[in-house]
């Protein structure tokens, strides 16, 4: 299962590339990484062994990218 992470990780990495944008961003908690889910922004792409979900990485950029952009949009920063 190559490239697929767990949510833990995915927060991990959402968090990596906020802060690579921002450095006083707020981190990506694994509940945020749950609402992309919930919201449809993110699909699991797989299991792992105990049956918890794991994403992919280009699909874990766009939810991260689409999420930022939204929030940033939300607070009258970058009209597009």
């Amino acid at each position: 299962m190559a490239d697929l992470y767990s949510g833990t990780q995915a927060a991990a990495l959402a968090t990596q590339w906020r802060r690579a944008y921002s450095a006083d961003a707020a981190a990506v908690s694994l509940s945020a990484i749950c609402q992309w889910v919930r919201r449809g922004h993110l699909a699991p792409a797989g299991l792992d062994d105990r049956d918890r979900p794991l994403y992919a990485l280009a699909d874990l950029a766009r939810a991260e990218q689409a999420t930022r952009s939204r929030a940033l949009r939300l607070v009258g920063i970058g009209a597009h």
